[in-house]
C-alpha cells in the first residue's frame, strides 16, 4: 500500500529526555502537543549520531493505531533533516502566519 502524501504535514521536532529515556515530542508553538508521542526512525534518538535537544524537520501524520492513543507517525525511510535554531524559528513563524 503506497503511501498518502496527503495525510502527511511537516512538523518540527526534538528530542527529549522523559521517564528516564530519550524520547522525540514535537516542539511547542505547533498544531500538535509538545506531550504527543512521535513514531520514527530509532537513529533520531542515538545520542552518538545527534545530541539531546537535537530539533528534526519530519514529514508525519496524526494517526492512532486501533483506536489507542494518537500519535504522530513518520515514516523511517525518510532522510534525516535536521533544524538549527534559526531554522525552527523560522518555520515556527511561517506556521503561525499560515494558520487560520
Amino acid at each position: 500500500m503506497a503511501r498518502d502524501i496527503y495525510a502527511y504535514r511537516q512538523v518540527a521536532v526534538e528530542s527529549v529526555w522523559r521517564a528516564g529515556r530519550i524520547e522525540i515530542h514535537p516542539v511547542p508553538g505547533q498544531a500538535f502537543s509538545p506531550e504527543l508521542a512521535v513514531q520514527c526512525a530509532r537513529r533520531m534518538v542515538d545520542t552518538e549520531m545527534y545530541p539531546l535537544g537535537t530539533r528534526f524537520l519530519l514529514s508525519a501524520k496524526l494517526t492512532d493505531r486501533l483506536g489507542g492513543t494518537p500519535y504522530l507517525y513518520a515514516w523511517h525511510g525518510d532522510a534525516d533533516q535536521v533544524l538549527s535554531t534559526a531554522d525552527c524559528k523560522k518555520f515556527l513563524a511561517e506556521f503561525k502566519r499560515g494558520r487560520i
